[in-house]
């Protein structure tokens, strides 16, 4: 019986851990072939392994996002090898220190941004005409409640993450009237990673979600057809 996503191919980014590891194992378990990247070549290794474990196949890219120069190397190398891209998870950001407003300090905020939003529309840009040549494109980012509901001390991080959504949307708005891709934002809610876990000292993972349980619902996601610009909040 054939895999529901074989012969896709997909990218996923901060792909060595947490929801982004647990993405990029899900897809390729569905039958894709995963490019992970992340800065950390030593998780990616270990990633990609469990793929291979699973009967199914992917290829590393170790990178900085930051790096103004990475995304257009990465998307070349891309490019240079398939044709299309199918699936693209925008997965990687960075927490920040919480503080108030006032006490934000300026040069973690400008990183903060760089990753989070600037990373983020520099991927769409470098991918967008592999994502158009795909049949059944899909685009996912992963956000958080913070930008819909902003929450004292969190000001920094959900700032960047309002920010990407609204350019997810208006992307999936030019999309709609001239492509098949379909973009999606999904919300994980609260989950056992090692970002909650420095938002959040003291909590007991336990009683959180797995990011195993993100992962395959992203992975359910993009098997589907959906109306673009779509909002999943996974529970659970």
């Amino acid at each position: 019986m054939p895999l529901p996503l074989a012969n896709r191919l997909a990218l996923v980014t901060g792909a060595s851990r947490g929801i982004g590891a647990a993405t990029a194992l899900a897809l390729g378990r569905a039958g894709a072939h995963v490019i992970l990247t992340a800065r950390t070549s030593g998780g990616l290794e270990e990633v990609e392994e469990q793929i291979h474990q699973a009967g199914g196949s992917a290829t590393i890219a170790p990178l900085d996002l930051t790096d103004g120069d990475s995304i257009g190397r990465l998307a070349a190398a891309v490019a240079g090898r398939w044709d299309a891209l199918d699936i693209m998870v925008l997965n990687a950001a960075m927490l920040g220190t919480l503080a108030p407003v006032p006490a934000i300090d300026a040069k973690e905020f400008s990183k903060l941004l760089t990753l989070n939003v600037g990373a983020q529309q520099a991927l769409i840009a470098a991918f967008d005409p592999m994502l158009r040549q795909s049949k059944a494109g899909r685009l996912v980012a992963l956000t958080s409640s913070v930008a819909a509901r902003p929450r004292a001390y969190w000001g920094a991080y959900g700032a960047s993450k309002a920010a990407l959504e609204t350019l997810l949307l208006a992307y999936a708005e030019e999309m709609h009237a001239i492509s098949s891709l379909r973009v999606a934002i999904v919300d994980p809610g609260a989950t056992a990673t090692a970002m909650r876990a420095r938002a959040f000292p003291g909590e007991d993972p336990t009683t959180l979600k797995s990011p195993e349980a993100v992962g395959n619902a992203i992975a359910a996601l993009v098997q589907t057809d959906y109306e673009t610009g779509h909002r999943l909040r996974v529970e659970g």
